[in-house]
């Protein structure tokens, strides 16, 4: 499904952990905000942290589930119980899985690797609302801080909206939107004081460097349907 262009560069803040800390993601401008389900990572939520995340935020902000090689019921039930608005595959799921949850209703954005599979040369196997894609060379599925040549990410679909992550920061963000030109930008680390806790004034310089570099007619990702 193709999205309506937004006209500005669109931003994920992941990895929260807090209330309090999203809706003052959401306050600065975020687009979407990421949870993650993925109990290795040490910003694993359950449901009832999550749950309370999305309860906090503005309608207009999407609310994002990352989950790893879940199963499709596991995934169909923990977006109703939390009330998300779309998730993040950030495994190896297949492309039949994008499907199911799209026709569920959820937004369904597919991550992609510059490092390992699924690789870059997947998108033509895969119909998600957006890609992600990042480095992909660190010990976790995400969130490992690695700074990439981001120019590999540029153009890798025509019809399909480009959401870049991996070592973003409000020091390099204007660097690597020139390079990949997505339509979305996603960070985590980077703008922490300590795993699932944001600084906020380094989420503010993120989104004012993201917002300041981005030009042009970006596809609206997290735009509502």
């Amino acid at each position: 499904m193709d999205r309506p262009f937004s006209g500005t560069i669109q931003i994920k803040i992941c990895g929260l952990t807090r209330p309090e800390e999203a809706t003052a993601c959401a306050a600065l401008g975020a687009n979407a905000i990421g949870m993650v389900f993925h109990p290795p990572s040490p910003r694993h939520l359950d449901d009832a942290a999550a749950a309370a995340i999305t309860a906090a935020l503005p309608e207009n902000v999407a609310k994002i589930g990352v989950f790893v090689d879940t199963a499709v019921e596991t995934i169909l039930e923990g977006a109703r119980r939390c009330r998300l608005t779309g998730v993040q595959l950030h495994g190896n799921e297949p492309p039949e899985t994008v499907l199911r949850l799209r026709e569920a209703g959820l937004m369904v954005i597919k991550a992609l690797f510059a490092a390992r599979m699924p690789d870059l040369k997947a998108a033509a196997d895969y119909a998600p609302d957006a890609f992600l894609v990042e480095c992909g060379r660190g010990k976790r599925p995400g969130g490992n801080a690695e700074v990439w040549n981001w120019a590999e990410a540029r153009g890798l679909s025509a019809s399909v909206p480009l959401v870049l992550a991996g070592g973003l920061s409000p020091e390099n963000v204007a660097e690597a939107i020139a390079a990949a030109a997505p339509d979305a930008v996603d960070v985590s680390s980077g703008v922490e004081k300590a795993p699932g806790r944001k600084d906020l004034d380094r989420v503010a310089a993120f989104i004012h460097a993201a917002r300041k570099a981005a030009t042009g007619r970006e596809r609206g990702v997290f735009t509502p349907r």
